[in-house]
């Protein structure tokens, strides 16, 4: 099987230089060009981009503030940015290194050099990711920890708010779990959790689905693009299949381990916080174990709400 490419997204508003760039590299990587510093950006935000070249001297916004912009969005702002300068312009390298750029090329291009500094760049950016993507990986179940939850959400949510889709929070918990770790003992509650968040998370694969551990037996999850009502099925499908694992519980608790949910859908807009929602989440979860546990409670942020039972 072929290894899927780094991508590489260039912006130059000189379409011969440019081109020239996407040859040297273009075996090796897969080669975006764009030719306006808007369009640079707009590009940058969607694709999963390992570099950006960068020229510094286009018109109307010029290499130096697209860096800056690059910078304050989070979904860009730790993409490594080569800039491109002309043959001894040190003035130029100085500020671009000053406002955050990894290294500089310069024209006229010699393609060893391009090839060797890019190559570098996208290794160390790779080694980066992968120590990042540790850090934020809950070790006992594998899955994604409130970290890289708290990272994920804000850059997720700013998504939802500029393509105007539904998103929808949920906070799971595993019913009734300190008379499990009472009656069977921790080492067993930690394979409970581990088992529950493999359940959820086998349900929970599409790109725009997150799920990961809060804290203890509680789990977080969020989903782009559904309506509430089949948020709701969603989720009831989750439930069922953590029951239907059949971990037997403390019989005066329940024949088997089970989950409570709670979630709320909302098209969010400019100005709201993830963070209100995610209360509101937490609260159909309360409501949820206070009707009975095991079950799934869902709000569409106003005054619906839809009960499993």
């Amino acid at each position: 099987m072929e290894m899927e490419k780094e991508k590489v997204l260039i912006v130059d508003d000189s379409p011969v230089q440019a081109t020239q760039l996407k040859n040297i590299l273009g075996d090796e990587y897969d080669v975006t060009m764009v030719h306006t510093a808007r369009e640079g950006l707009a590009v940058a935000s969607s694709g999963d981009f390992s570099l950006i070249l960068l020229d510094v001297v286009m018109p109307d916004i010029d290499g130096f503030m697209l860096l800056k912009m690059l910078q304050e969005e989070l979904i860009t702002q730790h993409l490594p940015v080569i800039l491109i300068t002309s043959l001894g312009d040190i003035e130029h390298e100085q500020r671009g290194l000053t406002l955050g750029a990894v290294d500089y090329i310069v024209k006229p291009f010699h393609p060893l050099i391009v090839k060797a500094r890019v190559h570098t760049h996208i290794k160390l950016y790779q080694y980066r990711k992968q120590v990042e993507f540790q850090s934020m990986t809950d070790q006992l179940t594998g899955v994604a920890n409130r970290r890289r939850h708290d990272h994920y959400s804000r850059i997720k949510w700013q998504e939802a708010v500029r393509l105007k889709v539904p998103f929808s929070i949920c906070m799971f918990d595993i019913d009734k779990f300190k008379v499990y770790n009472d009656t069977f003992g921790h080492p067993a509650g930690d394979k409970v959790i581990a088992g529950v968040a493999q359940a959820a998370s086998s349900l929970l694969r599409r790109p725009t689905d997150f799920f990961a551990r809060y804290g203890g037996e509680e789990f977080v999850a969020f989903l782009m693009g559904d309506e509430a009502e089949k948020a709701f099925a969603h989720l009831k499908t989750i439930r069922r299949a953590v029951e239907n694992l059949h971990i037997p519980h403390n019989p005066s608790v329940s024949p088997w381990v089970t989950v409570s949910i709670g979630g709320v859908t909302v098209v969010p807009q400019i100005g709201t916080s993830y963070d209100t929602y995610l209360r509101i989440a937490d609260a159909m979860l309360y409501d949820a174990k206070r009707f009975g546990r095991n079950q799934v409670v869902w709000s569409d942020g106003r005054a619906k709400h839809w009960l499993e039972r």
